[in-house]
């Protein structure tokens, strides 16, 4: 099965992988070491993470819904896919839609099904769900409907346009909006302290820090590939 992140283990092998979802080794790309891992860590989308609100629940493990992310890219898209499978406690299985077909969606699917019947929830991550055909799509209603999976979809453009009908009408739409400058400062700030980012090991001149954030257009992402890189630079 084509996916983005490892594939589910053999019987008998260890899965914490699967339950843990986004987890980022040493060598892993500065943006994917520093994504949070804790709600308190999540810088921006304060629209949608207010006491009560269906994501925050979500999060928080005391909430079920499938939920489709729209937002531009580097908003936490995937950050919140993440935090939801660990509220959960659910197994994790991410798709992409660049590779995935509908014989890998039912795969899964038959998956989450006999996971099910043991007590376990799983999680789908879907990336780029709006690349996915109607076909593909109309693949995850049944699983969707019944709850056999969690859906977490991500998608850069109008769901209303790019997803259908159906599939929206089972699910939360959540807008992420680009992080402001404030928050992407925090961001590079953090990345540049964290013991699991650069650890200290370089500072920034104001001049440096704003050209950073200018740099980033609102995209966290964007913005630790840029200090990941100017890091390397200077040999740190």
């Amino acid at each position: 099965m084509d996916s983005l992140f490892d594939a589910d283990p053999a019987d008998g092998a260890d899965d914490s992988s699967a339950r843990r979802g986004f987890d980022a080794g040493p060598r892993a790309p500065l943006a994917v070491r520093m994504r949070p891992q804790r709600l308190s860590d999540v810088v921006g989308q304060t629209h949608l993470l207010k006491p009560g609100s269906p994501l925050q629940r979500l999060v928080e493990g005391s909430g079920a819904a499938s939920v489709l992310l729209y937002g531009p890219p580097g908003t936490g898209k995937t950050t919140m896919a993440s935090l939801i499978s660990r509220a959960t406690g659910a197994r994790f299985e991410a798709l992409s839609a660049l590779t995935a077909g509908v014989k890998e969606v039912r795969g899964v699917i038959d998956l989450a099904r006999r996971r099910l019947v043991a007590g376990e929830q799983t999680v789908l991550f879907i990336d780029e769900v709006h690349r996915f055909s109607k076909n593909q799509q109309d693949a995850l209603l049944d699983a969707v409907e019944n709850r056999i999976v969690l859906l977490v979809a991500a998608t850069t453009e109008n769901p209303s346009f790019s997803v259908v009908a159906p599939l929206l009408s089972r699910s939360l739409i959540l807008a992420l909006q680009p992080l402001d400058d404030a928050e992407i400062g925090t961001v590079l700030d953090r990345a540049i302290a964290a013991p699991e980012g650069l650890d200290g090991a370089v500072t920034l001149a104001d001049d440096a820090r704003d050209h950073l954030i200018a740099v980033a257009g609102g995209d966290a992402r964007r913005a630790l590939t840029a200090l990941e890189a100017a890091a390397a630079g200077v040999g740190a």
